[in-house]
């Protein structure tokens, strides 16, 4: 949940914010500090703003305490920083897009509000590529004229940037190790402190072994990550096993190969040949290799300006997404999403144009299918605290359908990283956040739909934006009587709007206005409640 007070001057120039996030922990704290924490870091997302006061709490709940999922509180920093900034475009009566790229990180030389400074930033020129090829000035106004054309159906257009920090915020934890064999037949065995689990860890491994050997990568084998072979491994998180166990490889290759050379050029590069021959002059050929992240490392307890580094580097990215919604019923398709992300050079471009797709498609699940239902007094048929959505029948995950019709994803180009292997940039979590343009260009179709109703300014709605929810935000008549009636049933007068309190899983946090209301499960407030004096606001954001 995020409480916010952001300003602008009438062009669009961000002065300021103070923003304040609030973690649902559960009733342990596990790992609820860290992704906190990453939240805090990505509340900035890519824009420069001047003054900056950001305020973090952990809330006890009566609820189970879980793990983080891909992104690790990075995607809800990053989403609480759209809305208000949305917010603010409303009240200048400008579109999002133009107070986002007038808001825009520069090349070099910026300073984030923990006092990072940023190194060949492309957020500018990623934003110039992405307008022009997914044609989103014309498509913007092909979506005006098919909204004015049509009452029932409306479609909307978003664009929207990301930055994602590479690294543990724990400092501890950016270390990797890895243990090369070389056989005499000429094939290597590698192991690694990096978990595969269908990430394609393993075989960018395997590319990088093949290449600091220079030999194919069919003579790489990868065996399984075992504490026999690497010992004290990191978890397989944060996006940079690639990074750690990529260049611990290569610290173990290049052990061999300054030993290995000389026989390799009598050999006249006959490898094979060369390990053999190696092998009967006693050379040893197995090397244990070692990799520690520099330069980073984070103390919350010192200064601001004193307390370090949290992120080696950042990867960018941005997306395009074009949604129709059905006003009648809330359903919603993806017409069309474009992406671009910076991985600098690749180190194997069709798993991580597979990455991209796949991240999309869980954030647009995040942000718009993954509903969650605690037990709680707003839902007196399930018991305090337990979890409703617990299997596939009542908790649902993007299908086949939820796809956009048409998707496009490139990479850029010419935009090495000096700071990773072979010039690379880490791709896990960072495009998580992109299938967020869907949630925001769902929110603009709803906006034409709640202008037809005579409905006008800034208004809220909730991840998940489910169909029930985006149905009863398009604020027709048809929707506006049944959220009289079920007040009614909630012992409410139909033109009463109460303020509640907002339950997070049974705990009263804050106050905010109902704005979806739902049959069998009372009245459920959502959103916010605002305030503006001129370019200011104060507001509140309910987040899964």
């Amino acid at each position: 949940l995020g409480r916010y007070r952001a300003a602008a001057d009438r062009q669009g120039k961000l002065k300021a914010l103070d923003l304040q996030l609030y973690c649902n922990a559960g009733y342990s704290i596990d790992l609820s500090e860290p992704v906190l924490g990453r939240a805090i870091f990505h509340s900035d997302n890519v824009y420069k703003i001047p003054n900056v006061r950001i305020l973090g709490r952990m809330c006890k709940t009566n609820t189970v305490s879980n793990t983080a999922f891909r992104g690790f509180g990075g995607p809800q920093g990053l989403l609480v920083c759209e809305v208000w900034l949305d917010h603010l475009a409303t009240d200048l009566n400008m579109a999002p897009e133009e107070v986002r790229k007038r808001n825009l990180y520069a090349f070099d030389g910026d300073v984030t509000h923990f006092h990072q400074t940023l190194d060949r930033c492309p957020v500018q020129r990623m934003w110039k590529e992405l307008s022009d090829s997914s044609e989103l000035a014309r498509r913007m106004a092909d979506v005006t004229i098919f909204n004015a054309a049509n009452r029932w159906r409306k479609r909307g257009i978003s664009m929207l940037p990301t930055k994602f920090g590479i690294s543990f915020t724990a400092k501890f934890m950016n270390q990797g190790a890895a243990l090369v064999h070389i056989y005499t037949d000429g094939t290597v065995l590698v192991t690694h402190g990096g978990t595969e689990m269908g990430q394609g860890l393993h075989t960018k491994m395997q590319q990088v072994t093949a290449r600091a050997l220079g030999i194919p990568v069919g003579d790489v084998h990868i065996r399984e990550t075992s504490t026999d072979t690497v010992p004290n491994s990191s978890p397989t998180a944060a996006s940079a096993s690639s990074d750690m166990y990529g260049m611990a490889i290569l610290n173990a290759c290049e052990q061999i190969m300054a030993r290995l050379t000389p026989y390799v050029k009598k050999a006249e590069g006959d490898f094979k040949k060369a390990v053999n021959t190696a092998f009967f002059d006693r050379c040893d050929l197995s090397a244990h290799g070692f990799y520690k992240t520099p330069n980073i490392g984070y103390d919350w307890t010192l200064p601001d300006v004193e307390r370090g580094r949290p992120f080696n580097y950042f990867t960018y990215g941005a997306a395009c997404s074009e949604v129709e919604v059905d006003v009648l019923t809330g359903d919603m398709r993806i017409l069309r999403a474009d992406l671009l992300m910076d991985v600098g050079n690749s180190l194997n471009p069709a798993i991580d144009i597979g990455q991209v797709e796949g991240a999309f498609t869980q954030g647009v699940g995040w942000t718009m299918i993954e509903e969650t239902v605690w037990g709680c007094d707003e839902f007196p048929w399930l018991k305090p605290g337990a979890c409703h959505t617990r299997g596939p029948g009542n908790y649902k995950i993007p299908s086949f359908n939820d796809t956009p019709v048409d998707m496009r994803v490139s990479l850029l180009k010419d935009s090495e990283n000096c700071l990773a292997i072979h010039s690379s940039r880490a791709i896990g979590e960072p495009p998580l956040f992109l299938g967020a343009s869907a949630f925001f260009a769902a929110r603009s179709a709803i906006a034409s739909a709640r202008a037809d109703a005579g409905l006008t300014g800034h208004f809220t709605v909730s991840t998940p934006l489910t169909p029930e929810r985006i149905r009863m935000a398009c604020g027709d008549a048809l929707a506006s009587k049944f959220a009289a009636t079920c007040m009614q049933r909630a012992g409410h007068p139909p033109s009463f709007e109460p303020e509640l309190q907002t339950t997070l899983s049974g705990q009263r946090l804050v106050s905010a206005r109902p704005l979806s209301i739902f049959p069998g499960r009372g009245l459920v407030a959502l959103g916010l409640r605002c305030k503006i004096t001129g370019a200011q606001h104060l507001g509140q954001l309910r987040l899964k």
